[in-house]
């Protein structure tokens, strides 16, 4: 059968193939250095492709013959300009089609390998259209649940995550392919590899990302530092997702629905394309979301946060539909304000949670929650008898330690006793201002070195001030004043005594005047009587 190609024309390179089967490379930049470069670049890329021809010669003089079952000579020099003419065109459909058909067909036909190189190629050709190169990675993920092994899917993760490496294009396939690399390690068991996988990638940078995934992978990412047990790097993370994003959207009444619409049909009937809109419905995220932050306020037993993150799960639909989680997240609002220190901020929140009408729902903790409220002295062991069973059945509280799935159970409860003691401390401090010790022990229920040790950390967070008299063995809560601020409280009492003998003596004088005139005129109306009759 006689070729219908052009005769080639070769190069003398003065070796015998039988006696060196792999010649020496031949470097054009050396030979003839007086030669243009564009010469000595085509004379290189001429041997090159010399030499294959050579070594297929040798093979195939090797191998046994074997007849073509049909000649496809024709149909190459039809395809031949059109291929040259797509190249130059850049044709992004027909060139997507056939990057596809590729490596659609390397699949199929099961060599995982030839799929691999093929990407690779693909997408390291000089002038490659970047959307196609996208479709084709796009195309190549959709093969990855149907590997056959671990091995072959693990290798097209990694031609498919070099091939992503630095190009902006094809940032979020990038992620999406390391998200299923770490699914892959987490489900073998390396959280460590899976995290440190996971979060190398800074997703809140990839703009052409959609703010719902972006959000997903986010939460992916602190969800594998809990597990994982970085808190900081979970922290870190966290505070990277927006909570704007994730806050309840007030519903739109009948009339903005109405008038929306009328714009939208409006627009339309000029000819713009305007499409429906579609409500992002983030509810599943906000509740993810601060299920990690709650873990993550418990484990660094910032209460007063935790009660915080509780409310903001309480604003939600889906959770005041349910009795049950209504239920339970109220209750654990009541627990984390309580527990949580002393301040103005915990004050104010405290008062504002005791003002929920839906508190009626949890009527014990309600009551506890009033003992708080009002400035009464609480017994702790009357506190441990009414509300200590009730509080340790659920996982928040734990009277004896070990016996909660939380580990940190039995240390909240301590935590209840200390907020108790502190609160009788200062409701003393409200009402006394010399006290005698074994009178506080006694009303606090503690020993005289416990009552200095709570007494001291009140002291030291300026919750209260006191002296302690320890000769005398008498308490001091009257705060020490200067003679401006003595001069000052004087001045305003004074100020006051006299705007309210000021006021008395306005109200005497209209007393004494409506007295001189009711005589006056109790004869004029004797008089109008007797005339009427």
């Amino acid at each position: 059968m006689q070729s219908k190609l052009r005769p080639r024309q070769y190069v003398n390179l003065n070796f015998n193939i039988k006696s060196q089967p792999q010649p020496q490379r031949h470097n054009s930049d050396n030979t003839c250095p007086n030669w243009p470069s564009t010469i000595r670049r085509s004379l290189s890329l001429t041997i090159k492709l010399h030499k294959n021809t050579l070594y297929s010669s040798a093979a195939m003089s090797e191998a046994p013959a074997r007849k073509p079952d049909k000649d496809f000579t024709s149909e190459v020099d039809k395809q031949l300009p059109e291929a040259e003419k797509l190249a130059q065109a850049s044709d992004l459909a027909s060139t997507s089609r056939i990057l596809v058909s590729i490596v659609t067909i390397s699949k199929e036909s099961g060599d995982w390998s030839l799929l691999n190189e093929q990407v690779l190629l693909l997408s390291k050709k000089h002038g490659q259209l970047k959307q196609a190169i996208t479709k084709m990675v796009q195309v190549v993920m959709g093969f990855l649940d149907s590997a056959p092994d671990s091995e072959t899917k693990l290798s097209t993760i990694e031609t498919l995550r070099t091939v992503t490496e630095g190009k902006i294009f094809v940032e979020v396939e990038r992620a999406r392919v390391t998200k299923v690399l770490s699914d892959m390690k987490r489900e073998q068991g390396d959280l460590k590899a899976a995290a440190d996988i996971l979060c190398e990638l800074q997703v809140e940078t990839f703009g052409s990302m959609e703010r719902r995934e972006k959000t997903e992978f986010i939460l992916a990412q602190v969800g594998l530092c809990i597990e994982n047990e970085d808190w900081t790097q979970a922290g870190i993370l966290s505070r990277k997702i927006s909570t704007k994003y994730l806050s309840r959207k007030p519903k739109k009444s009948e009339e903005e629905l109405a008038k929306e619409k009328k714009e939208r049909e409006k627009k339309r009937a000029k000819g713009e394309d305007i499409p429906e809109p579609v409500e992002d419905d983030v509810t599943d995220l906000k509740l993810r979301y601060y299920e990690q932050q709650i873990t993550l306020a418990k484990h660094d037993d910032k209460y007063l946060d935790a009660c915080k993150h509780y409310r903001q799960v309480l604003d939600t639909e889906a959770v005041e539909e349910d009795p049950d989680k209504l239920h339970a997240i109220l209750q654990r609002i009541i627990y984390f304000v309580i527990l949580a220190p002393y301040d103005n901020e915990q004050s104010d929140l405290l008062h504002r949670v005791f003002r929920d009408t839906r508190n009626t729902q949890v009527p014990l903790e309600a009551q506890l929650l009033k003992h708080f409220t009002v400035h009464e002295l609480m017994r702790w062991p009357e506190v441990a008898k009414v509300f200590g069973p009730h509080l340790c059945q659920t996982d928040v509280f734990d009277a004896t330690p070990g016996q909660s799935s939380d580990k940190k159970a039995n240390t909240r409860w301590a935590d209840l006793r200390k907020r108790v003691i502190e609160h009788n401390v200062r409701v003393v401090a409200k009402y006394y201002t010399r006290i005698q010790m074994p009178r506080l022990t006694e009303l606090l229920d503690l020993t005289e070195d416990e009552t200095e040790k709570y007494i001291s950390e009140l002291v030291t967070a300026k919750t209260v001030f006191a002296k302690i008299d320890r000769p005398a063995r008498i308490v001091n809560f009257a705060k020490p004043r200067d003679a401006d601020d003595v001069l000052n409280e004087w001045s305003a009492n004074m100020k006051s005594l006299l705007g309210h003998l000021e006021r008395i003596d306005h109200l005497i004088t209209k007393e004494e005047m409506m007295a001189q005139i009711q005589p006056v005129n109790a004869p004029k109306a004797e008089g109008q009587t007797g005339m009427a009759q």
